[in-house]
């Protein structure tokens, strides 16, 4: 997807507005709650609870905005409750798109996210319709090490002892590791690279596609950016996944 992680880091480029870091807090507040909510407070016994919070201070989060989602998911005190959903559907030029909503409403959540498809001359479809197409792994992102120059083979062969799937060079001096979609083993190899003097961060399972659709015009892109920028701003929403890329050409035209 070398098209779309292009724009995204696009967009990172151009910095966030104060807007977009509040719709920030509020997902990362949202998934801190219900992590806390399910497996308790203890981040010792809770990794998807770490992981969240390891997001949350990364995104900038103040800490008592993860105190108060962890205090509200533990109180006891009936209060908002949300739902895990998964939509799926297709942009302009059957590019495939994945959407992890966490919402209290979902007529709301449902009824946004299947206006935002038709907007951009997409279709919101049946669970299943493009989910195929993506494949669930954990991914450890690996910025560096604590003493030693990163040599990549060194590490490939590191990561497959450990029981890793795979390695990508980010060509950004960054590694992503691959793993089984399984949150111990997630949580096991972690903890063995960092032991290794490996500093890691972005711990999580995502949703990686196994086909890819090219878009070589300016129209298509525009619509299917604008698809992805407005699932991304909604609330309730805190993962889109998507199969496009885009043409070096097309996107400078763009950007």
């Amino acid at each position: 997807m070398s098209g779309h992680s292009k724009w995204s880091q696009i967009k990172r480029a151009k910095g966030k507005t104060d807007a977009q870091r509040g719709a920030s807090f509020t997902k990362l507040a949202k998934e801190i709650y219900v992590s806390a909510k399910i497996g308790g407070a203890d981040v010792s016994g809770n990794f998807r609870l770490r992981t969240a919070i390891d997001k949350a201070k990364a995104g900038l989060m103040p800490s008592d905005n993860i105190k108060k989602a962890i205090q509200r998911a533990v109180s006891g005190l009936v209060g908002e409750t949300y739902e895990e959903l998964q939509y799926e559907g297709y942009g302009l030029g059957g590019v495939a798109v994945i959407v992890e909503a966490m919402t209290d409403n979902r007529n709301r959540t449902g009824g946004d996210i299947r206006s935002y498809f038709t907007k951009c001359e997409g279709n919101l479809g049946e669970t299943g319709c493009v989910g195929w197409m993506f494949s669930k792994k954990g991914v450890i992102t690996i910025t560096g090490h604590k003493k030693d120059k990163i040599v990549f083979d060194d590490l490939f062969m590191e990561v497959a002892d450990l029981g890793a799937d795979d390695l990508i060079d980010n060509e950004n001096g960054e590694y992503q590791v691959q793993t089984p979609p399984d949150t111990l083993m997630l949580e096991k190899i972690q903890k063995e690279l960092n032991e290794k003097g490996y500093l890691t961060s972005d711990v999580e399972i995502i949703q990686i596609p196994t086909t890819s659709v090219e878009i070589d015009d300016e129209f298509t892109a525009k619509k299917v950016l604008k698809l992805i920028d407005l699932l991304e701003a909604h609330d309730d929403v805190q993962n889109v996944y998507s199969n496009f890329e885009i043409k070096e050409e097309i996107l400078d035209l763009i950007s």
